[in-house]
């Protein structure tokens, strides 16, 4: 029953006549905010609007999650992190179109290198590259997950008669529904009015904005600046333990696989130097060797120290004492190499870290032994030294030799004799003319690289090891064409993406927009 108003307020009189006639309306009816009805119905509206659950995006994108895994990229260390970032990026695109109250939008460019689907079509060669995988580039500027799914799927040319039939199982639903819930498409005049934004005026306006380097830098200059000078005190301590540690141990050089932040460099090397005052005797293998912080500890294939960032000292120290027999077993790796080299007519098989995963030495033994096997029991026809100044590297998820753009042959561990033999015999001369064009773009590169850092007085330049010496001399050419006052003293990394790192290093696609 309804509650009695307080003692000294006079109860309502009920209305007469008609109960529902045009000027009968109960007066609490009259009263209630115009505007709080209106955003009930504006966000029912948005909530109708989406035809797409987030489980059923999920599932939509399926087949291009595993086109474009960087688990299936593992013996591809530049394509595997340019998919990484992108998929970071893509996530929070998609996490932004869930959140009911979202507004603010920007178009997103992503990159990714999708993984061959039918190795054994006949038209591979058209649409892909001799590696297995090609590059992709695509915008997103939609705002909603059905959209941004589909154009998601056509980038990648993924087929998308799942998402059709998914999407027309939720239209008809929506239709069944729309006699009772009818979407409503506001006057431009309730926007003047009540201050909200046009969500179509909205989207055509983000469509037609794209990021480029000026408005970019002019949006994040600060912010870098900001974060580098903080960094400048750390950045010197980092440099310090580096030259002390390499003196006291007489190293060649310390390195890091991965991008992590100045402090977390400083933190390893004060634990190396703490090894090193504990146990002095045991670093006395190292003199000439080149120490590289990795995942795992161990030796690398191309003969470097690796310590697990994971591992604790007493990994460390087990490892420095067996220094001695991953010696001996690269000492066989090296002959093994060179019977290799004999079999196949001369040509150099060499590892290239910057290319290769990461390997220890025990795996890329077993990899040559394999190889060389075959090689053996197949004898092939080479003419002894008519392949020297050539070269190869062996990979284990290959089916198919190809020549690199950089003049190397990339051999599967798994291929046919034959088809090697006249693979090889076949593309000779042009990787003999891509080796010497590679001396030219490296020459090329240093000097662009050089005249850029001291046009912008940048304090440092340089490329993430996904960025090809041909896409990074395309980016400096175009650099030095503008005037960028941003620039002056920051670090510039050129990349496939815009980034702020942690450090204040400024991060820009090498094909970056003006």
């Amino acid at each position: 029953a309804p509650a009695l108003p307080p003692a000294g307020i006079p109860r309502p009189r009920p209305l007469r006549g008609r109960r529902r006639g045009r000027w009968g309306r109960a007066p609490a009816v009259a009263v209630r905010p115009r505007r709080l009805c209106l955003d009930k119905i504006l966000l029912h509206c948005i909530l109708q609007s989406r035809t797409l659950s987030v489980a059923d995006a999920i599932n939509a994108l399926r087949p291009f999650y595993f086109a474009v895994h960087p688990d299936f990229f593992g013996q591809h260390p530049k394509e595997r992190e340019v998919n990484e970032n992108s998929l970071k990026r893509l996530n929070g695109y998609l996490e932004n179109l869930q959140k009911p109250g979202f507004r603010s939008f920007k178009p997103t460019q992503l990159t990714f290198y999708v993984r061959e689907r039918e190795p054994n079509s006949s038209n591979v060669q058209e649409s892909f590259s001799a590696s297995g995988f090609r590059a992709v580039s695509f915008t997103l500027h939609t705002r909603d997950l059905l959209s941004t799914v589909l154009d998601i799927l056509n980038s990648c040319s993924l087929s998308t008669e799942h998402v059709q039939s998914l999407n027309g199982n939720c239209q008809s639903h929506k239709e069944a529904k729309s006699t009772v819930n009818r979407p409503i498409k506001w006057d431009k005049t309730y926007y003047s009015f009540t201050g909200f934004k046009d969500p179509e005026e909205e989207l055509e306006q983000a469509q037609r904005v794209e990021t480029t380097l000026l408005s970019w830098l002019d949006d994040n200059a600060a912010t870098a600046v900001k974060k580098l000078k903080k960094s400048l005190p750390l950045r010197k301590e980092l440099e310090r333990l580096k030259i002390e540690l390499s003196h006291e141990l007489q190293l060649s050089d310390i390195r890091w696989q991965r991008s992590w932040g100045i402090a977390h460099r400083c933190s390893q090397l004060h634990s190396l130097g703490r090894l090193v005052q504990q146990r002095p005797e045991i670093l006395e293998n190292v003199k000439g060797r080149t120490v590289v912080f990795t995942d795992r500890s161990g030796m690398s294939a191309a003969g470097h120290i690796m310590l697990g960032t994971m591992d604790v000292h007493h990994h460390w120290t087990k490892i420095f004492e067996r220094l001695p027999n991953y010696y001996k077993l690269q000492k066989r790796l090296l002959l093994l190499e060179d019977r290799i080299s004999q079999l196949l007519g001369g040509i150099q098989v060499i590892y290239i870290e910057e290319l290769q995963p990461l390997l220890t030495l025990e795996e890329y033994f077993e990899t040559l032994n394999s190889f060389y096997n075959k090689l053996r029991d197949s004898r092939l026809p080479f003419h002894p030294r008519s392949l020297r100044g050539l070269q190869m590297i062996l990979e284990s998820d290959r089916y198919a030799p190809s020549l690199h753009e950089l003049g190397h042959f990339v051999i599967p561990t798994i291929c046919d004799p034959a088809a090697l033999q006249w693979f090889i015999f076949a593309k000779a001369q042009e990787a003999r003319e891509n080796l010497k064009r590679k001396e030219e773009m490296i020459l090329t590169e240093k000097e662009l690289i050089n005249i850029s850092t001291e046009r912008f007085s940048l304090d440092r330049l340089y490329k993430e090891p996904s960025v090809s010496s041909a896409q990074m001399i395309d980016c400096c050419k175009r650099l030095l064409e503008e005037s960028l006052p941003y620039l002056e003293g920051m670090h510039l990394c050129i990349s496939h993406f815009y980034s702020v790192l942690q450090d204040g290093d400024l991060c820009i696609p090498w094909n970056w927009k003006n």
